[in-house]
Order: C-alpha cells, then sequence, then structure tokens
C-alpha cells in the first residue's frame, strides 16, 4: 500500500471538483448574486489543497495505482470531494450546520437527491447550479470522469474504473482499453444531456432550467429549482421528456453504444434485462393507474399522467415528482417502494439493487425448486443464452443478502432517533437505492430536516454504499485489507 500514490490521485481528484466550481460561479456573476465571493473562496481552497497535495506527492515517474490503492482512493476520494463540495454551502450561508451542507453535497454526488434545503426558489442561481452539477458530474461517476481526463493513470485506470463501479453484474468493456471505453461513456452521457436540454428548451423552458434540469435527470438524481419538482412546471411536454429521458438513463449505456456505433439492433432487441426493465415500468404503472381511477378519485388522464412519470422517476431512482405519492393507497406506495428496491439496469445511472440481479435471483430460485423434486437434475444457470458462472451467482446472493442486511440494521439505527416505522425504513431505502423522496415525514412533498444529526450520518453512510455497491467501502474497514503484503 504506498500511501504517496493515493494522495497523489487524491490531489488530482480535489483539483478538478475545484475546476468545475467555476461553472456555478460564472452564473453567479451573471445574475450579480452574492454566492460568487463563496465560490472563489470554494475555489481557492479545493483548487489550493488539491493542487499541494498533488506537487507534495509528485514523482518523476508514473504511478499507476493497484488494485487495493484504488479501493482507497474510491472510498476516500468520494468521502473527501463532498467534504470540499459542501464549502460554497456553508460560505454562502444556505445551511447553518455543516452536516446539513456535507449531506447536501453527498446526496448530490451520489445521484441521491434527498435534499434537507428548505428554501428552494430563494437560493442563489449559483448553489441551485451547483447542487445540480455535482449530481451530473456524480452520475458518470467522478473517477470516471478523472479516468476520461488524466492519460498518465496507465493500467490503475483499469482498478480504478472497477472499483468505483462495483462488484455487480459482470459486463466486457465497450472496447479494448479501458479508457477508451470510458470516454465512449462520457460522450454519450454528454451528448444525450446535450439533446435532453435542446428539447427542453424548445418546449419553453429557460435556458438555465433546462441546465438544472437535465442535469439532475441524465444522472437520475432529482434537484430541481422549485419545491414543488417537475410538477412546479404544470407542463405536460416537460413532464414527457423528463420521463423519457430518465427512462433513458436506466438503461445499460454499453446498449447504446452497440446501438449507434455497432448498429447492431438485434443484440438490444434480445437483452433480457432490458425486456424485464420495461415490463416491470409497464405493469407497475398500468395497475397503479388503475388504482388512481378506482380508489383516489383521479380522472383517467391525470391517472395515467402521474402514474407513468412517478414509476419511471422512482425505479430509474431519480427522485423527480409531479404529485404527491405519499397521500397515493398503500397499493401504489407498496409498488413503488418495491421499485425503489429493483431500480435501473447494470451500467446505467440508476440504483438500487438492479433488475439484472433480479434476473439472476429469479433463475436461482427456479433452480433450487427444480432440484427440489429433482435432485439429481443439472441445471446450468444461464442469461440471454449464456452460462453463467457460479462466481458471479454467489456474488449476487452474497450482494442481495448484504443490501438486505444493513437495510435492516440501518433502520433500527433511524428508528432511535424517533421516527416511526414508515419513515425509517422508507428513509434508508430511498437512499441506499439513491432516490432520495422516501414515505411518510421523508415523502416528496417533505425533505429530510426532520432527520436528527446521528440519522444523517446514517443516511449519508447509505448513500455512499449505495452508490458504491458496497464492497469499496466495507473492503478497507476490515483488519486484512491492511495487512502488509
Amino acid at each position: 500500500m504506498r500511501l504517496k500514490v493515493i494522495l497523489n490521485y487524491l490531489g488530482l481528484l480535489l483539483t478538478m471538483v475545484g475546476l468545475f466550481m467555476f461553472v456555478p460561479l460564472f452564473w453567479s456573476l451573471h445574475y450579480h448574486e452574492s454566492d460568487a465571493i463563496p465560490f472563489l473562496i470554494s475555489i481557492a481552497i479545493t483548487v489550493g489543497s488539491g493542487a499541494l497535495l498533488w506537487y507534495m506527492t509528485r514523482t518523476k515517474e508514473p504511478m499507476p495505482t493497484m488494485l487495493r490503492e484504488a479501493l482507497v482512493i474510491v472510498s476516500t476520494g468520494w468521502l473527501l470531494v463532498s467534504a470540499y463540495s459542501a464549502i460554497p454551502y456553508m460560505l454562502a450561508g444556505t445551511f447553518e450546520a455543516y452536516i446539513d451542507a456535507y449531506f447536501e453535497s453527498i446526496s448530490g454526488f451520489t445521484t441521491t437527491g434527498a435534499t434537507v434545503l428548505t428554501s428552494i426558489e430563494t437560493q442563489p442561481h449559483g448553489i441551485l447550479l451547483w447542487r445540480s452539477l455535482t449530481q451530473w458530474l456524480g452520475g458518470m461517476g467522478i473517477i470516471m470522469f478523472f479516468v476520461a481526463i488524466l492519460p498518465q493513470l496507465g493500467v490503475g485506470a483499469t482498478y480504478l474504473v472497477s472499483a468505483e463501479a462495483g462488484p455487480g453484474p459482470e459486463a466486457s468493456h465497450l472496447t479494448e482499453r479501458i479508457r477508451h471505453s470510458v470516454r465512449v461513456m462520457l460522450w454519450l452521457y454528454v451528448g444525450i444531456s446535450v439533446i435532453q436540454c435542446v428539447l427542453l428548451l424548445i418546449v419553453g423552458l429557460p435556458f438555465y432550467d433546462s441546465l438544472i434540469v437535465t442535469f439532475s435527470t441524465m444522472p437520475t438524481g432529482g434537484f430541481s429549482v422549485n419545491t414543488l419538482s417537475i410538477a412546479g412546471y404544470n407542463s405536460p411536454a416537460v413532464e414527457g421528456i423528463v420521463t423519457f429521458f430518465m427512462a433513458a438513463a436506466g438503461v445499460n449505456f454499453g446498449l447504446y453504444y452497440i446501438l449507434i456505433w455497432k448498429r447492431s439492433l438485434s443484440s438490444i432487441l434480445r437483452n433480457r434485462e432490458l425486456h424485464l426493465y420495461i415490463i416491470i415500468m409497464l405493469v407497475a404503472s398500468t395497475v397503479i393507474t388503475l388504482d388512481l381511477i378506482f380508489n383516489t378519485g383521479y380522472s383517467i388522464i391525470s391517472a395515467i399522467r402521474h402514474s407513468i412519470f412517478q414509476t419511471v422517476s422512482v425505479q430509474t431512482t431519480t427522485g423527480f415528482s409531479t404529485a404527491d405519492f405519499g397521500i397515493w393507497t398503500p397499493l401504489s406506495q407498496t409498488i413503488l417502494l418495491t421499485l425503489m428496491l429493483i431500480g435501473g439496469c447494470a451500467g446505467s445511472t440508476g440504483g438500487g439493487l438492479k433488475v439484472i440481479r433480479v434476473l439472476v435471483i429469479e433463475r436461482y430460485i427456479n433452480r433450487q425448486l427444480t432440484n427440489a423434486h429433482s435432485p439429481r437434475a443439472i441445471m446450468p444457470l444461464k442469461l440471454g443464452g449464456k452460462p453463467l458462472s457460479e462466481r458471479w451467482v454467489m456474488r449476487t446472493l452474497g450482494f442481495v443478502t448484504l443490501y438486505a442486511a444493513i437495510l435492516v440494521i440501518f433502520s433500527l439505527l433511524i428508528s432511535t432517533t424517533g421516527l416511526d416505522m414508515v419513515t425509517s425504513l422508507s428513509a434508508v431505502i430511498a437512499n441506499l437505492s439513491n432516490v432520495g423522496p422516501g414515505l411518510g415525514m421523508v415523502g416528496p412533498a417533505a425533505d429530510y430536516t426532520v432527520v436528527a444529526p446521528f440519522g444523517k450520518i446514517i443516511l449519508i453512510l447509505s448513500m455512499l454504499l449505495g452508490r458504491l455497491e458496497f464492497y469499496p467501502v466495507l473492503a478497507i474497514t476490515t483488519t486484512s485489507f491492511w495487512k502488509w503484503r
């Protein structure tokens, strides 16, 4: 374990994030608002700290990372970047307590969208843009941006990308070289973002609002300039565009590469995960539509409009809202809570367990049921006609078990702060799956100001663990990780 390597890359990472602060600074200067000076000071502190850390640990030769070093860089990098990114909130007077500023910051980078900001409309333009920009950066992955921009990472780039992507279902690289793969993903991410922003401009949304909505849609984040979220625009056109791009962001980005560069439509049509992803959305939105029509008095048009939007928003773990689903029937709420757990596809910006894991679990259960009455039957698990390795299956089962265990433990810890069961459970699910709004006292019409400081710490850990898929963070807490080898 080379501390010098870790500190060197953390310094570069801080410098990169500090430079991104110039984007909200431009808007602050444009509107002549009071947050311009706080952003200038934040840039000086962040870039200065990062550059100093890099300078003190620099070497003449490249320093590629090893696997254990990559795990430390990724885990501590997200925590460190969130800490520095909270500085503008404190200097601008957005929050009085640093825990609230940090909560808002890491909620942005992990694309959770849970907020403790109560007066959104009164905030300066720069602050609101910074909130959404942190989501946009976190959606692609701050380490991914890091790898795409810096050429000197060498073979260490593979470890960094793998550590941030987490131990999810195995997928082949888009191209042979990892950095080229990351750059392809980055261009796709930027390109789709530009298209959405242009479409929002065409339907009449101001440029600033278009940026904010786009920066929160593509990473499936959910921050908004309105307390009412997307409902504040009261525009079916805006809702339609946002719904489409939320659904698109929840799809494996590798499929876009196959479609655009390889022009293989048949590969897309055969993708089992995509099939289930669409089916879940269709079934859930249909049931919720019927529930709203017959049990809540919604008109047919309103029921269809709100059910589709909320289904897509929750399953992709975006967290935008056009209605307060916290007052819907228990059936609709249960469906939405289930969608929070499932989440988007592997290789997307969505959180949750991921649809691919649901497929693997379904096939595993089916095999176990068959073995119950035919113990000699040999049934290799397959996905899309290809056999799954037992290592992958066991890793998936382990992930789901760990997810359930952390969900129970964190819910119990949150409940000690005095929150009711529905609020405690849904808050942990919403943050562990990086959704944002939950139910009860943290529903879509509320925020997380009701959560005590200890509860916010638990939810901060939930966001980080959910975004990095547990193992990179938990691995560095074990004694075996730090033993010299």
